[in-house]
């Protein structure tokens, strides 16, 4: 017996940040409210929420304290998101992030929504950090996973790393889960305008926010070095914002002394990164561990070729040798020898560049990765 498709009906996009949905979510929303879903965006009120409303969603907001370990808020919490669950009737809850995919699950649960799914996005700083707090909270988070995946029809991935590591530790039945790898890029929008002719500086580009665990710290140790050796044939150009109130964040003082130093041009928070991208010849994210990063998926569809670490999330948008290479975390030798390799070989930058555009059609399209969503949906219900 064929199943049916699905028929229109309600569901709820559940994130800690409205932006977490607005920026990287709204191509699968849309896509429901063309199919004649009725799409919530619950999140708390933020700069994106009012937004919702032109692609024909409704935002609702509750109330969550994100950096908050203490448990009556956090009972408020799942308290509040059960009022709107049992108000609103969801035929399906979709969960992003950790508090949110802990949080809406048990919600849900309580709330008798017939179809609960939570997307991993990235496991964090407490799975990087080899500190005892970092180790008693990883562990805390993955015994209330355990808990949490017993509510839920589906555990989306990012990436396959951290699908085995929940599958292997099981927390999570393999039955239940699946990757569908990043959050899809629009390579309709993301392409280069400008030629990719070498020019007579090259340009490196990072893009994140300025944390130890980005790999801040690496790349200005590699402009330091490199702008020493070649001088005005290189330029490093940095991207990015302190998290505020982030433990983790680089200093500040480093980022002053590469500025003074002319070994990077510090652009700070931008909002035109396909404009930028469009000025660079080569990416670098020397990140300790991601789910997978938006911002080398913007690279690869502007045709880029990537210089990344070899670790979760990363690995899954290069092929070593192909649009780029990967490098071993925290290894500043290594992230130098392979840009040196685009020094003095330019040739490199187009021909790898194209592979990475040839990646981002092919593996990363948003359109494919929406569809793999609404078999999700499909199989779920």
């Amino acid at each position: 017996m064929t199943k049916s498709p699905i028929t229109s009906s309600k569901i709820i996009f559940l994130s800690h940040l409205d932006y977490n949905l607005f920026l990287f979510r709204l191509p699968i929303m849309q896509a429901l409210v063309q199919k004649g879903w009725d799409v919530i965006a619950l999140t708390p009120s933020g700069e994106c929420s009012a937004k919702f409303a032109d692609y024909g969603i409704r935002h609702v907001a509750y109330e969550v304290d994100r950096g908050s370990l203490n448990p009556f808020k956090e009972i408020k919490t799942i308290y509040h998101i059960y009022q709107i669950l049992k108000k609103e009737n969801p035929a399906v809850l979709h969960c992003f992030t950790v508090k949110p995919n802990l949080y809406g699950s048990i919600a849900g649960k309580l709330a008798h929504v017939p179809c609960i799914i939570t997307t991993v996005t990235g496991l964090g700083s407490f799975f990087i950090e080899k500190t005892v707090k970092a180790f008693f909270i990883r562990q805390l988070i993955l015994f209330l996973y355990r808990i949490s995946t017993l509510f839920v029809q589906k555990m989306i991935f990012q990436n396959h790393d951290d699908q085995a590591l929940f599958v292997r530790q099981k927390i999570v039945s393999p039955t239940k889960a699946c990757v569908i790898l990043g959050s899809g890029i629009d390579t309709a929008v993301w392409q280069a305008k400008l030629s990719s002719s070498p020019r007579s500086t090259l340009r490196f580009l990072m893009v994140g926010r300025l944390l130890v665990h980005k790999g801040v710290g690496e790349y200005l140790q590699m402009a330091a070095r490199l702008k020493a050796t070649y001088q005005d044939k290189v330029e490093f150009w940095l991207v990015g914002d302190y998290y505020k109130g982030n433990p983790y964040n680089i200093s500040k003082i480093l980022i002053d002394q590469a500025i003074q130093n002319k070994e990077i041009n510090y652009l700070g928070f931008r909002t035109d990164i396909q404009e930028i991208l469009d000025q660079i010849d080569v990416f670098v994210l020397p990140s300790y561990r991601e789910g997978v990063p938006r911002t080398a998926l913007e690279a690869a569809a502007m045709a880029k070729p990537i210089i990344t670490t070899n670790t979760v999330g990363c690995k899954e948008v290069v092929l070593e040798g192909e649009n780029g290479f990967l490098v071993p975390v925290q290894d500043v030798e290594a992230l130098c020898a392979k840009a040196t390799q685009f020094i003095l070989n330019p040739s490199l930058i187009h021909t790898m560049g194209q592979k990475s555009r040839a990646i981002a059609e092919h593996t990363f399209d948003v359109k494919a990765v929406v569809r793999q969503y609404i078999e999700v949906y499909q199989t779920a219900l």
